[in-house]
């Protein structure tokens, strides 16, 4: 079926906050002698749950130093604000990733609709789309908020393709991730896979095409490639 819509991904395809966030709790892992690997973290990747950071930081530290493991779990509330505070930081001034802004503005010009359906939430997503001045670009936006369940689960990407009115199959969904791609295949939309700064360092499932960057495809490719 010919494309009538795209649905894009946003930590990770849009802006590259991915990294902060694990290198936000990489930095904590390192103050108290313990490694945070990305095969580890993976599990995270376009979903909002799955795995507990800190609780692994207890385990992993627990085995060197049970006092030390034990104070960790009282101090677990100042913990996750420090580590908030350092990804917020680091994320501050992440621009949009290259093939974007053209992406939309191919897509407005070809009155394609738009979305956004992310497993973090609307407060997050909302206010990195409007300070990148992209919001107006989205017909609509499907975050976390919305859905009974997040990526990997299809919940996200079947409301954004309900409420662009467009079946899933005709949704061209742009993805970073690993639990990202299997959404978008459970949802029954075509996924192209474009792996950002962490998630290709690990193995991504099948997608219907892998691109480095949206800066080496346009909309007429995508078109043509799935129309």
């Amino acid at each position: 079926m010919p494309i009538r819509a795209l649905i894009f991904d946003f930590d990770g395809l849009m802006v590259d906050t991915e990294t902060p966030a694990l290198h936000s709790w990489q930095e904590i892992y390192a103050e108290y002698g313990v490694t945070l690997s990305v095969h580890d973290w993976a599990v995270t990747l376009g979903a909002n749950a799955g795995f507990d950071a800190h609780a692994h930081l207890v385990a992993l530290v627990r085995e060197r130093d049970p006092l030390l493991a034990e104070q960790l779990i009282a101090e677990r509330d100042l913990i996750l604000a420090r580590r908030q505070a350092r990804k917020d930081a680091l994320s501050a001034d992440q621009p949009l990733l290259p093939g974007v802004a053209e992406l939309l503005a191919e897509a407005h010009t070809a009155g394609l609709p738009c979305a956004v359906a992310s497993s973090s939430s609307r407060r997050w997503v909302e206010g990195w789309l409007r300070r990148l001045d992209v919001y107006h670009a989205f017909t609509t936006i499907v975050t976390a908020d919305d859905v009974a369940a997040t990526k990997p689960a299809p919940d996200l990407f079947l409301t954004a393709a309900t409420r662009l009115g467009v079946p899933p199959n005709a949704c061209l969904v742009l993805e970073d991730s690993p639990n990202g791609i299997l959404a978008a295949r459970a949802a029954g939309c075509p996924v192209v896979a474009v792996p950002g700064a962490v998630s290709r360092q690990i193995p991504l499932p099948p997608a219907d095409l892998i691109l480095p960057s949206l800066a080496q495809t346009s909309l007429a490719e995508l078109r043509a490639r799935f129309g």
